[in-house]
């Protein structure tokens, strides 16, 4: 804890003996300590305004009843609809702890912004329904008095997903379902796609799906900072720093089946500051984890997943960093405005990137394949190896550039996944054991896109105990220990 004012006023022989422990150095730079000495403990006698020694202003509150670790799209989500939905008069004291304010390695703005309803699952339709509907009035919601309009720069040209023979069953009965769900999406045979968009080489595609309305790409970025703006709007507090421990109180008690568990609960958070060796301890009485592609980590700090084997205590958060390439190239021949968000049969994706010829477009890697998470360092061979036959072979136009692919390649970065290795799905809401730390995490990839609807189903679940707009329900932890995969297959 760091010390208060009256902890100095009982040090002040401390700050007068060390007087004498100076050694060399001009009169001048002497005479200015002594005064800057003398100041400080004239800052702390009786009567006197007291000005505080140090500069406290990056230091988190004491307390807070809401604890958010991890300042990304899904964590200011959270922030927003708590404020937003808190009921008049309760003031929600709500402080999001983000180490990196520049966002830098945050895999919110290292995304490509893709937003679609074309998932398996009906519950990932909904949430992309839920979350569009948001991103198409962003201004009715993230609005902030004297501050310019949110522009997204949305790009509505939709996502075409290609099948082959094999992937059409499939992929026909998941576009009847994402059209009872509300979705506006239409199949396309191999000579209507031919006739849409003349520049693709059809072969081995027996049939499309195409987002007709509500999907696109728009700019992750403008998201994060409409989003960081208005909370901070709304009275949400925010702290740079690394959440390193928790303290918790705990009972046991035994369940139904005759197992006996502890259930902790969370009452104080210690964030280190950055740069520093400090920490500083914040009450609360619930913690968020939305730490992204650390969320797991943070969970182990809660205790969580460090039980027996094969018990509730002993499941872990099954979620990790996955490295993800991203490649821009320029093809003057290439298609243009019309082109859509493109998923090839084998996973291998691109779309337009600006108006200036430019595209970018990458693919998941196999588990074989899975590359070193410790850094974001880019392989331009896998670029090469995996994803430019396939992009050659379906754009006729981008062979052009074989024999110059090296010096087309503009731009090229690496991402996180906040990778869910059980099912490749979200963990939304409470865990089981540790009852005040919730989830919004584990998305794998369309954690942007769903962040509006998530963010709204976690604060329905804070305030109201359970969810409301969307049943998030097969979202929850449990699934984990139960062995109930709720898996989402288009991942990209």
């Amino acid at each position: 804890m760091f010390r208060s004012v009256l902890q100095l006023r009982s040090g002040r022989g401390l700050l007068i003996r060390g007087l004498g422990t100076h050694r060399g150095g001009s009169t001048l730079d002497w005479d200015e300590k002594v005064s800057e000495i003398k100041k400080k403990i004239k800052s702390v006698l009786p009567g006197e305004a007291c000005t505080p020694l140090y500069d406290t202003s990056h230091l988190p509150p004491e307390h807070s009843d809401v604890v958010i670790i991890g300042g990304g799209v899904l964590g200011l989500s959270v922030a927003f609809w708590l404020k937003k939905l808190q009921k008049k008069g309760d003031g929600i004291r709500v402080l999001v702890v983000e180490r990196d304010h520049t966002y830098s390695k945050a895999s919110t703005v290292l995304s490509v912004g893709g937003i679609r309803q074309q998932f398996s699952l009906p519950e990932n339709v909904q949430l992309s329904l839920f979350s569009v509907d948001f991103l198409r009035n962003i201004n009715e919601y993230l609005a902030v008095v004297d501050s310019p309009p949110v522009d997204l720069q949305f790009n509505p040209s939709g996502y075409l997903l290609l099948a082959s023979e094999k992937g059409a069953s499939t992929l026909e009965n998941r576009v009847k379902m994402q059209r009872q769900e509300g979705a506006k999406v239409c199949l396309m045979s191999p000579e209507q796609l031919q006739n849409k968009f003349p520049w693709m080489n059809t072969k081995g595609v027996a049939l499309a799906s195409y987002g007709m309305e509500g999907e696109g790409w728009f700019d992750p970025w403008s998201l994060l900072q409409g989003l960081r703006r208005k909370v901070q709007s709304m009275g949400v507090l925010f702290c740079q720093g690394e959440v390193t421990r928790f303290i918790t109180s705990s009972n046991r008690m035994v369940t139904s089946s005759g197992e006996e568990v502890v259930l902790k609960r969370i009452y104080e958070v210690h964030v280190k500051m950055n740069n520093s060796l400090e920490y500083q301890p914040v009450e609360c009485a619930i913690v968020i984890n939305a730490a992204g592609a650390w969320s797991g980590q943070i969970a182990e700090l809660a205790g969580i997943g460090k039980g027996p084997p094969g018990t509730l205590q002993g499941t872990k958060l099954p979620v990790e960093p996955r490295k993800r390439y991203v490649y821009v190239w320029h093809c003057p021949q290439g298609p243009g405005l019309e082109m859509p968000f493109v998923a090839n049969t084998n996973g291998v994706y691109f779309r337009r990137e600006g108006l200036g010829n430019n595209y970018l477009g990458g693919c998941s890697p196999t588990e074989e394949e899975e590359p070193d998470s410790t850094n974001l360092d880019v392989d331009h061979n896998f670029f090469q190896d995996r994803v430019w036959p396939h992009l050659a072979e379906r754009v006729p136009a981008f062979q052009s550039l074989k024999h110059l692919v090296y010096l087309q390649v503009r731009n090229a970065w690496a991402g996180y996944y906040d990778y869910n290795t059980f099912d490749q799905n979200g963990v939304v809401g409470p865990h089981p054991l540790v009852v005040n730390m919730y989830f919004a995490t584990g998305f794998s990839g369309h954690g942007l896109q769903h962040a509006p609807a998530v963010g709204r189903a976690v604060a329905e679940m804070v305030l109201d105990g359970h969810f409301q707009t969307i049943n998030m329900s097969p979202f929850l932890f449990s699934r984990f220990h139960l062995g109930e995969k709720f898996q989402e297959d288009n991942i990209f």
